[in-house]
């Protein structure tokens, strides 16, 4: 097998949010295809006891804690330097290092990028055959960013949204294939740096075997009430938006027809914004749960009301392959287009609700959402297209 040398942003385990399910399973395809060589970062102390976890998928890891906080501060130089803020952050010298040795000492010449940051360590190095999944448009998201925050935090986010859209063109014209999590994500990006040949995409997938539903799962809920659930990581600004805006727009109109709703807001690390929810009666914040299947089976409806979003979102996906009713926003169902009776789209709060109340007379289970993601969405496809497109022996492209 030829050897890979696989640099992400964040250790691909737990797969317990969406860069970390993508990253972990593609991990996983790619070391039964390649010797993989990992490099990634751990800014979460909770995640160094997946180490040896990950070290089985590989020939060799480097993986770097970092400290969040003091990252950020770090990053404040590309304001000095004319960089993206994101660039500076991840800018580790032990980490350049052991690339620089890696790819020496093991002839690498094919490299796997995670998240357009990781490119920075590889620039120096010539003659290197690289496929670089940006997953999403991270420049976008901070142009969403912006345009929900005040001045002068939506001057900072409109600034890094411009120069990290300058180094992601820079990254995509540079090296031979740069893939997307969905076809939308790509052709918007084509579109962004002016119809560029080197763009793809490969679609998330969805554990089906792992996301099935069971009779063995207790439902979490009391019986009398009516769950509307939502799950996901609770210290991301986008999902932390969403139940806020769910709170105050939405939740009034379904109490009004129905005093028994009560929303559960299920996922790790809430935010102070979001444990300050709880103030309402009728809404739940669960924190980390052990298995998330009980909370998507037991729910009455899952709901999905990203007012910001970018490619696809697993959430959506996950809740869908087991079987349950779901009302998301425009933006939470980019990308999967899916046109089921068991999903409706949403964008105003009366839309919300009236889509709510009508899923609530569907039956618990919904096998056209299951079907939809086992026909499109399987990570065994997925794994399949990216091992190929990495082994495609297309000379790199040289540098401009």
């Amino acid at each position: 097998m030829d050897n890979l040398l696989f640099l992400v942003h964040r250790i691909p385990y737990p797969p317990n949010k969406g860069d970390k399910i993508r990253s972990f399973h593609f991990l996983k395809h790619l070391s039964e295809h390649f010797n993989v060589y990992l490099g990634a970062f751990i800014d979460d102390a909770d995640d160094l006891a997946y180490i040896n976890t990950v070290k089985q998928y590989c020939s060799d890891v480097n993986l770097v804690s970092i400290n969040p906080t003091w990252r950020t501060v770090m990053s404040a130089k590309g304001l000095f330097t004319g960089s993206s803020l994101s660039v500076p952050y991840y800018d580790v010298g032990s980490m350049h290092s052991w690339v620089g040795s890696t790819i020496q000492d093991n002839q690498i010449k094919k490299v796997f990028l995670f998240s357009s940051v990781m490119a920075q360590f590889i620039t120096k190095h010539e003659g290197l055959d690289v496929i670089a999944d940006f997953v999403d448009i991270d420049s976008d998201k901070w142009r969403q960013y912006a345009e929900k925050k005040a001045w002068p935090i939506s001057w900072v986010y409109t600034r890094e949204s411009k120069y990290l859209l300058g180094f992601e063109k820079a990254i995509a014209k540079k090296y031979r294939q740069v893939l997307f999590v969905s076809k939308k994500e790509a052709d918007l990006f084509n579109r962004l740096s002016g119809g560029l040949k080197t763009i793809d995409y490969v679609n998330n997938g969805v554990d089906i075997d792992y996301f099935t539903p069971s009779k063995n799962f207790l439902n979490p809920y009391k019986k009398d009430e009516t769950a509307i659930v939502f799950t996901g990581a609770m210290d991301y600004w986008a999902n932390v938006d969403a139940v806020v805006w769910f709170v105050d727009n939405v939740l009034p109109e379904l109490l009004a027809n129905n005093m028994n709703v009560m929303f559960y807001i299920v996922g790790s690390k809430p935010s102070s914004i979001v444990k300050e929810l709880q103030a309402h009666q009728n809404v739940t914040v669960t924190g980390r749960v052990e298995d998330m299947r009980p909370f998507i089976q037991g729910a009455d409806v899952i709901v999905a009301p990203l007012r910001i979003a970018r490619g696809i979102q697993n959430k959506v996906l996950e809740a869908m392959a087991m079987g349950k009713a779901v009302v998301a926003s425009p933006q939470a169902m980019e990308g999967i287009d899916a046109e089921t009776s068991g999903i409706r789209v949403a964008d105003s709060p009366s839309q919300f609700s009236n889509a709510i109340f009508e899923m609530l007379k569907l039956a618990d289970y919904e096998p056209s959402n299951r079907a939809f993601v086992e026909t499109e969405f399987s990570w065994i496809e997925s794994g399949n297209k990216l091992v190929s497109i990495i082994q495609n022996t297309t000379l790199p492209k040289e540098s401009l």
